[in-house]
């Protein structure tokens, strides 16, 4: 038979699946991309000859576009769905997390990689930048309701801004890995280069285009829009339009567009915060975010199939176990001291630190851009991580958030 016509069917299968799926997972309390992963080892274990590769270093841009195309869907998602408006105050526990959790987790798994796995310097940062930040992909089970609902939790509002936030305030330390690298190999770069240019050019940029963004179209839909009443017929798509326009946009300027994204969406859901065209904004994302998800899944079960774990030993299992269930929780609480919220907050904060599809975007990219030593182990490190919070975040997130809602 014809591969593309399996493809098609399976796909087709997929998106069916789809429709039931979230509600059979609320019901039996464990996340539809446990599901999806093992979905993707069996039909790559049965069917691999009919079916593409998703191993990255045979697939590299079509896995690199794929999982960017995502991560961006998704952070407008989690931003359009965010009710509480920005401030200091509000966000405190968010920016903790970003700004000092995240830090001390690139720092400690940096440092676990560098002398734990003996992996050069410049591979074990880029370790720590790919595995620091919250995934927005994989954490839907502990992230808010849609807009106006008014009924989530301030451990559910922290972790969908922290993951908003987060997946592009990486993106400098990868960066900086990549700096290394090429030093390395002798480039001509610097340091300085990396702190004005990748640090503070690019993170600045990002956030003045989403605000811009976010406020254009804000007026756009909710003022402009009633004075021209023909054009008040609008359609939850924008949302995507939105997400490729200030991504695209944000990037021909060599800003991050992974900022611009989620502080567009933020900015755009702070305009006439209570209008019903969010929800169909939201639900709109929400469908083709759930589409792209369950097929990067299979992918990724595939990859776990066809051996992208083939470089892991007793010690890089170790590393997973250590920064998933020591480095993460202990850096989250070290940033959330003082904070006045209860300690059973804190540490349902601290431990869904989701790894996800993130993570492969961001180590896809730095080996698009230098060649780093240690690749596949570095695969392996990461793809072992991924598939132990996939288990271990996916069947415990929704009977935690269910605990903590009582």
């Amino acid at each position: 038979m014809e591969p593309f016509i399996i493809l098609i069917l399976i796909i087709g299968l997929i998106s069916f699946s789809m429709v039931w799926m979230p509600a059979l997972t609320s019901k039996i309390g464990i996340s539809y991309s446990v599901f999806y992963l093992l979905a993707g080892i069996i039909l790559y274990w049965l069917f691999s000859e009919y079916l593409p590769s998703p191993l990255p270093k045979e697939n590299e841009s079509a896995i690199l576009h794929l999982t960017e195309l995502i991560v961006i869907i998704s952070l407008m998602g989690a931003g359009i769905k965010i009710d509480k408006s920005f401030s200091l105050k509000n966000w405190s526990l968010s920016l903790r997390l970003v700004f000092i959790a995240m830090f001390l987790c690139i720092i400690a798994a940096a440092a676990l990689g560098y002398f734990f796995l003996d992996l050069t310097l410049a591979s074990a940062l880029l370790l720590g930048a790919v595995l620091a930040p919250t995934d927005p992909v994989l954490a839907s089970d502990v992230q808010v309701s849609p807009p106006n609902e008014k009924s989530d939790s301030e451990t559910r509002f922290t972790l969908t801004s922290e993951a908003g936030l987060n997946d592009g305030m990486a993106f400098p330390f990868t960066w900086l890995a990549i700096t290394f690298a090429a030093l390395a190999e002798g480039n001509d770069t610097s340091l300085l280069y990396w702190f004005s240019y990748h640090l503070v050019y690019q993170i600045i940029l990002g956030v003045v285009v989403g605000i811009i963004l976010g406020k254009v179209t804000g007026y756009l839909v909710f003022n402009f829009s009633k004075k021209f009443r023909f054009l008040e017929s609008l359609d939850g798509f924008l949302a995507i339009s939105l997400t490729l326009v200030a991504y695209g946009f944000t990037e021909m300027l060599h800003g991050y567009g992974f900022i611009a994204v989620f502080i567009s969406a933020i900015t755009l859901r702070g305009y006439e915060k209570d209008h019903d065209y969010h929800k169909s904004m939201h639900s709109f994302t929400e469908q083709i975010e759930k589409f792209f998800v369950a097929v990067l899944l299979i992918l990724f079960g595939g990859a776990l199939y066809l051996g992208i774990i083939s470089e892991i030993t007793w010690t890089t299992v170790l590393f997973a176990l250590l920064f998933l269930f020591i480095v993460r929780p202990l850096m989250a609480l070290i940033s959330l001291i003082g904070a006045k919220i209860k300690i059973k907050e804190k540490l349902a904060i601290s431990f869904f630190g989701i790894r996800g599809l993130g993570s492969i975007f961001y180590l896809s990219y730095a080996f698009k851009e230098i060649s780093f030593e240690s690749e596949d182990q570095l695969w392996s490190i990461v793809a072992l991580t991924i598939a132990l919070s996939i288990l271990v975040h996916g069947i415990s997130a929704t009977p935690v958030m269910r605990y903590l809602g009582k």
